[in-house]
């Protein structure tokens, strides 16, 4: 199947296999989905479901809404509910289940994890191994427990390949002239940023730093840019990690952030093309196209 090869395709590299790593064949595959909030993992569901791919759902309790589990439901799946901070019971559950495979999606705010988290052992004796306390360290520190325990993380864009943003123009309107000094500017901001795992996303106006996204997200910092410009055009720029790695954390942009944009004045919008998914894509162009907001895909 396409989304059997795009998961080969997909899977990290370079990296040794636990010593407790299942070596599956697609037949044999079984794939848990951890879903958060937002579209993401609903979307993640529905492709592989209706790819045929059998996969049981464990949705973290503070972030998935009841529609996860409606799905789930209309879809012939298990689901199953954990609280953030359940390391050990997401391992029984995915044990329990038999599962080869999973896919982290759906966001899972930094600040919860940070500030809100109540670790049962297994995930305290992990935190306190970790050298750097950023979600990435967590999140690839998790993925390796699970790696031990015969359980493979893998890339969250395995079956949404086609959702992808492309190299190039997204909507009918291109970025103009100042708009794109805008970008060329905030792309080097951003990326500048991203190295250090603070954020991803920079508001700019007039090739000046506006606004920086840090733990509260892409849409959330737009919005704090509009307080500070005075009613004049916005661009945004959202990039990936220098070493991003896609089994978890992947940009995302969907209806909300045009809607956010639209509230702002803001007018642009650049993202790394193969690295930033467009959820609801059919409605996100529809909306932008509306707005006159013009989206564009770099190289990362």
């Amino acid at each position: 199947m396409a989304a059997d090869r795009a998961l080969l395709e997909t899977q990290p590299k370079n990296r040794a296999p636990g010593p407790g790593l299942r070596r599956a064949s697609a037949a044999s595959m079984k794939y848990a989905l951890i879903a958060g909030n937002g579209r993401f993992p609903l979307l993640v569901l529905e492709a592989a479901r209706g790819a045929g791919r059998e996969m049981v759902v464990v949705a973290v309790r503070e972030e998935a809404g009841p529609e996860m589990e409606h799905l789930s439901a209309s879809l012939g799946t298990r689901c199953h509910w954990i609280s953030v901070g359940q390391l050990g019971r997401l391992i029984e559950i995915l044990k329990a289940e038999n599962a080869t495979h999973a896919v982290m999606a759906g966001q899972i705010q930094h600040a919860k994890i940070f500030s809100s988290i109540r670790p049962d052992w297994r995930l305290m004796k992990l935190l306190l191994s970790l050298q750097t306390k950023n979600t990435d360290a967590l999140l690839g520190a998790i993925a390796g427990v699970l790696a031990e325990e015969g359980i493979e993380v893998v890339h969250s864009t395995a079956f949404l390949q086609p959702l992808l943003a492309p190299e190039g123009a997204i909507t009918p309107r291109t970025p103009d002239e100042e708009e794109m000094a805008d970008v060329n500017y905030g792309r080097r901001v951003a990326r500048a940023l991203a190295a250090f795992d603070i954020g991803q996303s920079v508001v700019i106006c007039d090739r000046a730093c506006v606004a920086v996204e840090a733990m509260e997200g892409t849409d959330a910092v737009i919005r704090r840019a509009a307080r500070y410009s005075n009613g004049r055009r916005l661009t945004v720029v959202k990039v990936s990690k220098p070493n991003q790695d896609m089994r978890f954390d992947v940009p995302v942009i969907g209806p909300r952030t045009i809607a956010a944009m639209r509230e702002a004045n803001a007018t642009a919008l650049a993202v790394d093309a193969g690295r930033t998914l467009l959820l609801d894509r059919e409605e996100l162009l529809r909306q932008a196209t509306e707005a006159q907001i013009a989206i564009i895909g770099f190289p990362p």
